[in-house]
């Protein structure tokens, strides 16, 4: 009694060679669906992670806190006030930041304050922190109304300009990071 089994009819396995041949490509699909809507939704905060990154690297390094008890309390002295009005004060604009077109954009500023823009240019140095008033001898005033004016914190007498390099003006001002 020993015979072969009758070989089942071939319409009964390619349904199911079919069928998974079928599932495994909605399966693969549904995956590239899955992987690009995963990419979607982290490709702004990636992009944004990486311009932060890339900003982070490209400005320059900025000079370590000094501790609170290392620096002196400064004692205000009386600020004369100012002597010239707006319009009869020269300014020359020096970008110390880096940023194209910083220069222009503050001395447009100044000119509708009514200041004289007497020349824009770039500082000898583009790593400023912050932005600076200097002044000639004779008008602090006008530096610090200049300073209020633009809310900048840091002015003093002219440091490593020579009073020729303001083109007949009395005030620079050194555009800084901030």
């Amino acid at each position: 009694m020993d015979a072969p089994l009758p070989a089942p009819p071939d319409s009964l396995i390619r349904p199911w060679k079919t069928a998974t041949i079928v599932a495994s490509m909605v399966a693969a699909i549904e995956l590239v669906l899955l992987l690009g809507a995963a990419l979607l939704l982290l490709a702004k905060p990636l992009s944004h992670a990486m311009q932060r990154h890339a900003e982070a690297a490209a400005a320059p390094p900025v000079a370590k806190a000094v501790k609170a008890a290392t620096v002196k309390k400064v004692r205000r002295t009386h600020v004369p006030a100012a002597r010239l009005p707006r319009s009869k004060v020269g300014v020359i604009v020096l970008n110390g930041n880096g940023r194209n077109g910083a220069a222009g954009a503050a001395a447009a500023t100044l000119q509708a304050l009514h200041y004289r823009v007497q020349a824009t240019a770039n500082a000898k140095r583009q790593n400023y922190a912050s932005s600076v008033v200097m002044y000639r001898r004779g008008y602090e005033g006008e530096g610090a109304r200049l300073a209020r004016d633009l809310h900048v914190r840091i002015v003093g007498p002219l440091d490593g300009l020579a009073p020729s390099a303001l083109h007949g003006g009395q005030l620079a001002l050194v555009l800084g990071a901030d």
